[in-house]
Order: C-alpha cells, then sequence, then structure tokens
C-alpha cells in the first residue's frame, strides 16, 4: 500500500495484508484485512498513531521514509494487541527520541507483551491533550471495545477521530474512503459480530462519550476510513442496541445419517410458513464468520445435532459455545435432534447456551428417524417461536 494523504498534514502509512485468511486462528478473514498507522506532521511535533502487525513492519518502516521522516516525538498506542503495538519497538529502534504514549493499563500491556521499557512510556490521562503546534491530540478512553485499555484519538481542528478497533473492519482495499468500497458496511458488521458483540453495553457507552464532538472523518486501525461517518455510528447503535433484534431465526446443526437434516428442514418450512425469518447453517461447511453476522440480528437461536457417543456432536457443542462466547441478542433458544441408543445432549447444549440468558423453549428430539410426533412437535415449536416474537413486538 503507498502512502496516501488523508487531509493536509495527515498521511494513513499502514499496511495491507491481501493474503491473510486467519485471524487470532480464530476469525476467517475473506477478504484478507489492513494494518492502519497515521502519520500527523503538527508545524512542531510529529506523531505516529498505531504501528502494524510485526509481519508487515518493513512497509511501515518504507513509508515513513518515504515521507522523509526524520523525527517522530510520540507513538500513540491506543490498544496493546499485536497487531496495531507489534511493531512500536521497531519504530523505536529507528526513532530512538520518540516516546509511546498510552494509558495506564495499556502501558502494563505494552511491557509485558513487549518488553518496552517504562522510561519509553508516558501515561496519558482522560481528555488529556498533547499540542503539535497548530493540530492537537485530544485522549479519550473507551474500555472494552474490545479491551480493557482501549482508546481513541481526537484531532479537533481536522475534526478526525482515530478510533482504532472501534468502528473497523476486516477488509484489504486499494480504497482509501469507505465511499468508495462498496461492501465496507458488510464487512464492518461482520468485525462487530465477531469481535465487538460481547461488548454491548460498553459500545453505547462510549458511543455516548463521542456525542459531543464534532466528527467529519472515522479512521479506525482496519479497513477504510469513513469519510461519512455518520453511516458506520449510526449502525453500531442499532447493532448494540438491545431491543434491536429481528423477526429471524438461526439454525445451527449438523446431521450424520439424515435424521436431524430431516428435522431442520421441517422447522425451517414451519417457520417460513409463519413469517419468521431463518438462517440455517450447516456447521460441517459453514464459514463461522457468516453465522456471526446472522447472530446480530437473529431473536431466536436453534440449536440441532444428533448423538456422539452420547453428547452433542463435537461440531455444534463448539458452535454453541462460540455462540455463547460472542453473546448475541437473541431472545430464545431451542435444541431439537436425533440419537440412537441413548443421549444427554439436551443438559450438555442446554448448558453451553445457558450464558445467552435466552429463553430456552422445549425440546424436541427423535430416537432415530423422526417419525409424526416429531414433526407434529417442531411445527408446535414453530408457533410457539413465532409467537414469542410477537409477543415482544418483534417485527
Amino acid at each position: 500500500m503507498a502512502v496516501r494523504e488523508i487531509t493536509k498534514g495527515i498521511y494513513a502509512v499502514g499496511a495491507l495484508d491481501w493474503e491473510r485468511r486467519l485471524f487470532d486462528e480464530l476469525i476467517p478473514l475473506p477478504y484478507g484485512t489492513s494494518y492502519n498507522a497515521y502519520l500527523v506532521k503538527g508545524s512542531e511535533k510529529t506523531v505516529l498513531l498505531d504501528t502494524v502487525d510485526p509481519t508487515k513492519g518493513q512497509e511501515l518502516r518504507d513509508h515513513l521514509r518515504a515521507l522523509n521522516v526524520d523525527k517522530i516525538d510520540y507513538i500513540v498506542a491506543h490498544h496493546g494487541e499485536q497487531d496495531h503495538s507489534g511493531t512500536i519497538p521497531q519504530i523505536l529502534e529507528l526513532y530512538p527520541e520518540a516516546l509511546v504514549l498510552t494509558n495506564e493499563k495499556c502501558s502494563v500491556i505494552l511491557q509485558d507483551l513487549l518488553h518496552i521499557p517504562a522510561a519509553k512510556l508516558r501515561v496519558v490521562q482522560e481528555e488529556e491533550t498533547i499540542s503539535l503546534g497548530e493540530k492537537t491530540l485530544k485522549f479519550i478512553f473507551t474500555p472494552w471495545v474490545h479491551w480493557p485499555e482501549t482508546m481513541v484519538t481526537y484531532l479537533p481542528e481536522d475534526k478526525i477521530l482515530f478510533s482504532c478497533d472501534f468502528f473497523s473492519s476486516h477488509l484489504a482495499t486499494g480504497e482509501l474512503f469507505a465511499s468508495n468500497q462498496s461492501n465496507t458496511y458488510s464487512a464492518a458488521k461482520r468485525f462487530f459480530s465477531e469481535i465487538m458483540m460481547p461488548f454491548r453495553a460498553a459500545i453505547r457507552n462510549n458511543l455516548k462519550r463521542l456525542e459531543n464532538l464534532e466528527i467529519k472523518m472515522i479512521a479506525p486501525s482496519h479497513g477504510p476510513v469513513y469519510d461519512n461517518p455518520a453511516i458506520i455510528l449510526e449502525a453500531y447503535r442499532e447493532w448494540s442496541d438491545e431491543a434491536g433484534v429481528k423477526n429471524e431465526a438461526v439454525i445451527i446443526y449438523v446431521s450424520m445419517h439424515g435424521s436431524t437434516e430431516k428435522m431442520v428442514r421441517v422447522l425451517t418450512d414451519a417457520l417460513f410458513k409463519r413469517g419468521v425469518g431463518v438462517k440455517p447453517f450447516r456447521l460441517t461447511v459453514t464459514d463461522t464468520g457468516e453465522l456471526a453476522v446472522a447472530l446480530v440480528d437473529a431473536a431466536t437461536l436453534v440449536v440441532a445435532s444428533p448423538a456422539v457417543l452420547g453428547g452433542a456432536h463435537p461440531q455444534v457443542a463448539y458452535a454453541a459455545m462460540l455462540a455463547a462466547a460472542l453473546r448475541p441478542r437473541v431472545k430464545f433458544g431451542a435444541i431439537i435432534g436425533s440419537y440412537g441408543w441413548g443421549s444427554k445432549m439436551v443438559e450438555q447444549l442446554g448448558g453451553l447456551i445457558g450464558g445467552l440468558k435466552a429463553e430456552l423453549l422445549e425440546p424436541v428430539v427423535a430416537k432415530g428417524y423422526p417419525r409424526e410426533e416429531h414433526l407434529a412437535a417442531l411445527d408446535t415449536l414453530a408457533a410457539r417461536i413465532d409467537q414469542s416474537h410477537k409477543d415482544l413486538g418483534i417485527q
């Protein structure tokens, strides 16, 4: 990625990672990602806001050299995770006079993860300002988006918010601005679902903290710069609103010999007939990121499994555990499935999704291939889901 000027004196100097397909050995990256770093040249001082993943350190150094940066006064570390902070030691070697500006919690993390000497760290306070000359850095603490130490930086003169992971999207693109990139919204929703969804309460609080700022651009740590920030701000308000679920059900399932698949198809049809949107995910072929996105809006989660050695299929158990960790807004949960000689999967899966704070509806479990009474029970379950949505006013 070439150096690009966002506005006068402010440059995008990060790196694109077109080939990366997995993040944290967990999150699929169908569109690659970017590691955004920004250079702000003031009349008196120069600051680098975040760095890049260590695998792309050379690109960052090349970009700084291309701008003839002979001195960096400050490096702002918004967040200690290595895709943002991992190249700080390299930059300190190149610019030994630089100080790392961060908050108290992040300073500890940087020392633990990267062994940055305490003498190179300067702790900033909430809403502290630092002058660069004609430009000013204002630090705003935004904890739990998505680590406890995260913060953002606001430049009042240019009305730019450097938001780190807040409002990010895993998206490698040659476009600098989101308005020129057609799938930024969907990539941002995927990022929210995979990383931010468990922290909705913190997000709502942090959105309130930004309300008094006049923001013309949001420059996140992954993905394009938002030149129309109202779009992503409104999206985050919608996605984090506890009452914002839709008349949709997500069904996650595995079927080994067709019994559970039959039950899923019957339930899917019964829900469709009642006007409930359904998104079934066969876990043996599912992109977990797409599943996470579907969970953002769903009012109901149905977990469907065959029995394996008396318990749930391991892939269903994993998906149920992942759903519980993501803590979506689902209001209702249900368990369906089949078994051959015995099963405790209802109890097992109920325990795994119990942390969702969703009302668990009556399970439907068949011994062997489902009979007419099981199909009738699935129709009853569909009616219960439909009515439960209506009772909460979910449209």
